[in-house]
């Protein structure tokens, strides 16, 4: 009966060894990397990546200035202020409505 159980204790010992080797330590090695990966990342984008103008733009941190559309943008406009003769029949039609 002795022998029996040094032989589970040895079975148990080679297989937390070969589950070790062979599961634990590549597991813990590819967390590891990751954790660096993620520090490395973190560290560069609150020291750098914050303060580009591109990286800004792509995630939304820096709003751009909302430009006013200027008054004569059309061509048509254009046309209608730099002829005085429809601005003049335009303000004396304004006088007979009013």
């Amino acid at each position: 009966m002795g022998g029996g159980e040094d032989s589970g204790e040895r079975w148990l010992r080679w297989l937390w060894e070969h589950a070790s080797i062979f599961l634990l330590r590549p597991l813990l090695a590819i967390l590891f990397v990751f954790s660096l990966i993620l520090l490395s990342w973190f560290v560069a984008w609150k020291t750098v990546l914050v303060h580009v103008p591109l990286v800004q733009e792509i995630c939304g941190l820096r709003k751009k200035p909302v430009k006013p559309k200027p008054t004569n943008l059309h061509r048509i406009s254009r046309f209608y202020h730099s002829n005085p003769s429809l601005r003049n029949n335009r303000s004396k039609m304004e006088e007979k409505s009013s």
